[in-house]
């Protein structure tokens, strides 16, 4: 690779660091819906013409913005989980958890991109998948090495699951090797709750209700893992 070649892709590279760092400002502003390439490209002092070599459409650009959201959380879940004991199952739980948590407040507008509302017309490629999966692979670690040294005991407070539900089962099974389809369906259920209780705070609805939010977070997600069957 020539010198002159290197040269291009450091400056390619950090004018779309430029870029994306612009459109999450004002995705603070504007939403999501209202992104503008002319608008990032106006804050930066370009022609707008000139953006549209970096990012073709505002969709592409969207796309990148939610390929770095996903792949912040997943790092900020792998490095807290990967702090804790391995035989602290449920402290690598609740690891996980405080980390989706903390991510999320400390990047509001970003979370609201990956878990707020849909973006009218925008349509997720497939290059959101593996980014956006990374999370869900730490939990489901988490899940099966429970079942692997044996210290999973689900209690029996949740009805079996129907039977109707077992090709939704089938299709989370690779995400928890030798989970049974009621492991599966108690582990996405912990994990909706876990997101939709960061929903609940960081869109507003515990406004006025919910002061004490650190401690009743670490309540609620601390009985997800005994609804779990991992060990207290």
């Amino acid at each position: 690779m020539s010198a002159s070649r290197t040269a291009r892709e450091r400056v390619r590279a950090e004018l779309i660091r430029e870029i994306t760092d612009i459109a999450r400002r004002h995705l603070a502003v504007d939403g999501a819906a209202g992104l503008s390439l002319r608008a990032v490209a106006r804050e930066m002092g370009m022609v707008s013409s000139a953006i549209y070599r970096y990012f073709p459409s505002r969709d592409d650009l969207l796309t990148a913005l939610i390929i770095d959201g996903y792949n912040a959380l997943g790092e900020a879940v792998e490095n807290a989980e990967a702090a804790c004991a391995r035989e602290d199952l449920t402290g690598r739980w609740l690891a996980v958890c405080r980390a989706v948590r903390e991510w999320g407040l400390a990047h509001p507008h970003e979370y609201a991109l990956l878990y707020g509302s849909p973006v009218p017309g925008y349509r997720a490629p497939e290059d959101t998948i593996a980014p956006a999966a990374r999370d869900i692979l730490v939990f489901g670690k988490i899940i099966a090495d429970a079942i692997a040294t044996g210290r999973l005991n689900p209690p029996a407070i949740l009805p079996e699951p129907p039977e109707i539900i077992s090709p939704d089962a089938e299709a989370v099974r690779g995400l928890i090797p030798g989970a049974s389809d009621d492991v599966i369906t108690r582990s996405v259920a912990a994990w909706t709750n876990l997101y939709g209780m960061v929903n609940f705070e960081l869109f507003g609805q515990f406004n006025n209700t919910i002061e004490h939010r650190a401690e009743f977070f670490d309540h609620v997600m601390t009985g997800l893992a005994r609804m779990l069957g991992l060990p207290t």
